[in-house]
């Protein structure tokens, strides 16, 4: 009788054990569908037709290149007009999260008419790209790889010749991907954030999410999800490890991220430069408005070794304030007399609406037309 009753207060006790197990694994199942429905970035259409922007039709197509893991990745392929000397420097262009390729579309006119190839790439769970069960910063990266390696096979572009341009996530993933990789001349960051674990606490807080009870298990569980932790891929760490020019342009007016954001990240790296503009988070109307001086910018970083060689010492920074949006930087190399003649006279003078004219802008051009590292 002992025996038995022994034996069956361990069997219950094994049962409670299970069916707690077995309730843990389905309140951490329900809990992990839950964060991931609920920072699952929105599926927007495109508007109808291709982002031509003025760019003749036949100038546009539509492309489709292999993603990691056998996924389908959509773009938009802009070429530059016939009589530019190929092969082309080409700029791939990176959008943020829950947009997609055609809300990048600003940025075709300048640099179509500066004779730069443009891919606008939707990343994966974007636009018309293939799905995923979740989509992240670093799959932003992958992705941005996988429009790169697309590009060099390309026998018109430069493969020595690509350069980045991206939006809020899609601007960090620029930074991670140029951290990691040495392929690229240059990057464009729009909007970037400092630490995504900011922006998780500034997001959880707007949606009323109590922290110390359930905000940091949603923050430890994204990063289990993600299979990195978010100091190993944050812009203030990666950008610190970027060799390549990289232009920080925000908005003054920016309250998704603030603009000692982007000052913390030109801090940080001794290859960017910032440039403040008037303009919210989206920047687009921003964009249009300063084209030129990105143009300019990627114009400097392309520029074939064999005519401008970077090899002089550090000089004095070109400081700017947010009045007259000129570009400052942390650290400029001296020029040589191949940049100096460059800068002279082969970059195209900015457009007033620009504010980079007369002297200023000639120093601006040529600032930005080296740095130790460029490649």
């Amino acid at each position: 009788m002992i025996i038995e009753a022994s034996a069956s207060a361990s069997a219950s006790a094994a049962a409670a054990v299970a069916a707690a197990v077995a309730g843990a694994w389905v309140l951490r199942s329900l809990a992990h569908a839950a964060i991931l429905r609920g920072l699952r970035a929105p599926r927007l259409p495109h508007k109808l037709g291709p982002p031509t922007h003025g760019v003749a039709d036949d100038a546009v197509r539509e492309v489709r290149m292999a993603g990691l893991g056998g996924k389908q990745l959509f773009g938009w392929m802009v070429s530059p007009s016939p009589g530019v000397r190929h092969p082309v420097p080409a700029v791939l262009v990176m959008h943020g999260w829950g947009a997609n390729a055609s809300m990048m579309s600003s940025v075709i006119p300048p640099l179509h008419a500066a004779g730069f190839a443009v891919l606008l790439l939707d990343a994966r769970c974007h636009g018309e790209s293939d799905d995923e069960s979740f989509t992240s910063m670093p799959r932003f990266a992958e992705d941005i790889a996988a429009g790169l390696a697309w590009l060099r096979l390309q026998p018109d572009i430069d493969a020595h010749r690509l350069s980045l341009i991206g939006h809020s996530v899609g601007a960090a993933a620029a930074l991670l991907h140029a951290s990691q990789h040495d392929d690229v001349r240059a990057v464009v960051s729009l909007s970037a954030f400092a630490h995504p674990r900011e922006v998780m606490r500034r997001f959880m807080a707007e949606k009323r999410v109590p922290y110390p009870l359930l905000g940091w298990y949603v923050m430890r569980h994204v990063q289990n999800v993600i299979g990195v932790s978010f100091d190993a891929i944050a812009p203030i760490h990666t950008i610190a490890r970027v060799r390549c020019p990289t232009l920080l342009v925000h908005g003054s007016e920016d309250d998704t991220v603030p603009v000692a954001d982007a000052e913390r990240l030109l801090a940080a790296s001794s290859h960017a430069r910032m440039l403040l503009v008037q303009g919210d988070h989206d920047l687009r109307a921003a964009v249009s408005v300063h084209g030129q001086a990105l143009v300019e910018f990627l114009q400097a970083a392309c520029v074939p070794p064999l005519e401008a060689p970077c090899d002089g010492e550090a000089s004095a920074p070109l400081l700017a304030g947010p009045a007259t949006g000129l570009l400052a930087e942390a650290a400029t190399p001296a020029m040589t007399p191949a940049t100096a003649r460059l800068c002279a006279g082969d970059v195209a003078q900015p457009h007033a609406s620009d504010a980079l004219n007369g002297a200023a802008a000639q120093n601006a051009r040529c600032a930005l037309s080296c740095g130790p590292d460029r490649r």
